[in-house]
């Protein structure tokens, strides 16, 4: 038997996975209290394992760990939650890589992640429940998150004063810059050569998703053409913070062209 000592509970989020030997599997996992580790499931593959279909990703689960040389051991499981259903519907499927990627992306190893633990449950909890309910995915749900997750990393966009001169942004056409990570106003922004323009009904959109609650940014109507600019800020935000583009988001655009299409 292990050593009792040399055990702990936790609770898991799987956020990715790869098969390791004949019939392991490696999972990297999000905690509230440990941060992002790295836990191996040994002989998880054998058609007669019981702790499979406990550790899908997507899936919320209780585990016991064994401290072990390489990688600590998950030796019991148990499902808190399945998520099930974004795994019946493509659109939730992509959705639910989306924010597991980006979840991976910047949760840190052995610190403290309730915060970031939260928002990735709450996230995909908002998702699954709207794919059971069949009433469609929520529509800002990705772009909010995109936003909370960035102000709980420490990249939060400033939408609400020039990032030069601190003077409040006015409802008029600014300045966005990417590099320095957010807006400047119509006094500093022409002097700079990397910015671009920023209507007024943009920078609305992006300061309201950002300083609102799920709530409330759930019942915000946004037009098509606005839609699309935010989301090209946002992913191109993203992609410069982490110095990678992020993958799945090939996959949700691959989507969004089918459904056009058809």
């Amino acid at each position: 038997m292990a050593d009792r000592s040399r055990i702990r509970s936790t609770h898991i989020l799987v956020l990715r996975r790869r098969d390791v030997g004949d019939a392991d599997r490696l999972l990297t996992v999000l905690t509230p209290g440990e941060g992002k580790l790295e836990l191996l499931a040994k002989g998880v593959r054998k058609t007669m394992s019981h702790k499979a279909g406990h550790l899908e990703p997507f899936m919320h689960t209780q585990v016991l760990v064994a401290q072990a040389r390489t990688w600590d051991l998950i030796t019991e499981v148990s499902t808190v939650e399945s998520f099930r259903y974004l795994r019946e519907d493509l659109d939730a499927i992509g959705r639910g890589a989306y924010v597991c990627e980006l979840v991976d992306c910047f949760a840190e190893s052995g610190d403290e992640a309730r915060a970031l633990w939260d928002l990735a449950l709450f996230a995909l909890r908002e998702l699954d429940g709207a794919a059971q309910g069949g009433a469609g995915l929520p529509a800002n749900l990705l772009r909010w998150f995109d936003l909370q997750l960035l102000g709980l990393a420490g990249f939060q966009p400033q939408f609400f004063h020039c990032v030069a001169c601190e003077a409040e942004l006015e409802p008029v056409l600014n300045f966005f810059s990417l590099h320095e990570g957010g807006v400047f106003c119509p006094r500093c922004g022409p002097l700079r050569d990397d910015v671009e323009p920023m209507d007024a009904a943009t920078l609305k959109v992006l300061r309201y998703m950002q300083s609102r609650s799920w709530g409330e940014v759930s019942r915000l109507q946004v037009r098509p053409s606005i839609t699309r600019i935010v989301d090209n800020i946002l992913n191109r935000t993203l992609s410069n913070v982490l110095e990678r583009h992020v993958r799945s988001t090939d996959f949700l655009r691959r989507l969004e062209h089918v459904r056009r299409e058809s």
